[in-house]
C-alpha cells in the first residue's frame, strides 16, 4: 500500500514557497506520493473571518517577509528580496494548478510559478506570465489557459475548496493524510512520517 499525502496550498501563499520548493525531493526520499491540490484559501479566510497578513498590519507583514527570508536561507532556497504581493487575483494560476494536478505535472508547474514570483518578481496570475511559464514547460499554453478560464475548471477549483473546508483546513500550506491535517511548511516532515506510519499500520 502506497503512503500518500494531499498537499493543499494556494498560488499566492507566501509561506507555501518554503514547502513547494522542497516537497517533491522530501517525498521521494520518504517514498511518499503527493497529490498537489490548490484551492481557494482566500474564500475560506473570508468565511472564517481569518485574514492572516492584512496589508494594513505593516509590522506583521514585515515580519512575515523577514521570517520567510531567514527560512529560505536555512533551507538553501533562493531569495531575491520581497516579491510583489498579493498575486493571482484572478485565480488563473490556481485553476491551472488544478489542471496540472489532474494531469500529473503539478510539481514542475508550481515550482516554475514560484520561481517566477519569488525570484523574477512576476505575477504568475497574469496571462502573459502564465503563457510564458507553460510554454517553457512544453505545454500548449493557449489551450491550457482557455481550459483554465472555462466553467469546468472553475467548478473543479471550487470542488477542491469544498474538500479543504470539509477537512477543517484554515490556512496554507496544509498537508493531509486522510482526515489528519498538518498546517504549515514546518509540518511537512511530520505529515510524511504520519503517512508512512499510517501505511505501515494498515
Amino acid at each position: 500500500m502506497t503512503a500518500h499525502v494531499d498537499f493543499f496550498f494556494n498560488f499566492g501563499s507566501t509561506y507555501s514557497y518554503l514547502a513547494v520548493m522542497r516537497l517533491e525531493d522530501a517525498a521521494r526520499q520518504a517514498a511518499v506520493t503527493v497529490n498537489w491540490r490548490p484551492f481557494n484559501v482566500r474564500k475560506l479566510f473570508v468565511e472564517q473571518t481569518n485574514i492572516p497578513f492584512p496589508k494594513d498590519k505593516a509590522a506583521k507583514v514585515a515580519y512575515m517577509w523577514r521570517d520567510i527570508e531567514r527560512r529560505a536561507e536555512r533551507f538553501g532556497l533562493a531569495w531575491n528580496g520581497i516579491p510583489p504581493y498579493p498575486v493571482d487575483r484572478s485565480g488563473l494560476a490556481n485553476r491551472l494548478g488544478v489542471i496540472a494536478g489532474q494531469e500529473g505535472w503539478a510539481p514542475e508547474f508550481t515550482r516554475a510559478a514560484y520561481r517566477a514570483w519569488f525570484i523574477d518578481h512576476q505575477d504568475f496570475g497574469q496571462t502573459d506570465v502564465a503563457h510564458a511559464l507553460l510554454t517553457e514547460l512544453g505545454h500548449d499554453a493557449a489551450a491550457l489557459i482557455a481550459r483554465a478560464n472555462s466553467d469546468d475548471a472553475k467548478a473543479a477549483f471550487d470542488a477542491e475548496t469544498d474538500v479543504a473546508r470539509s477537512l477543517g483546513i484554515f490556512g496554507v500550506p496544509t498537508f493531509a493524510v486522510g482526515n489528519e491535517i498538518f498546517w504549515g511548511h514546518d509540518r511537512m516532515d511530520d505529515a510524511l512520517d504520519w503517512a508512512l506510519a499510517t501505511r505501515e499500520s494498515v
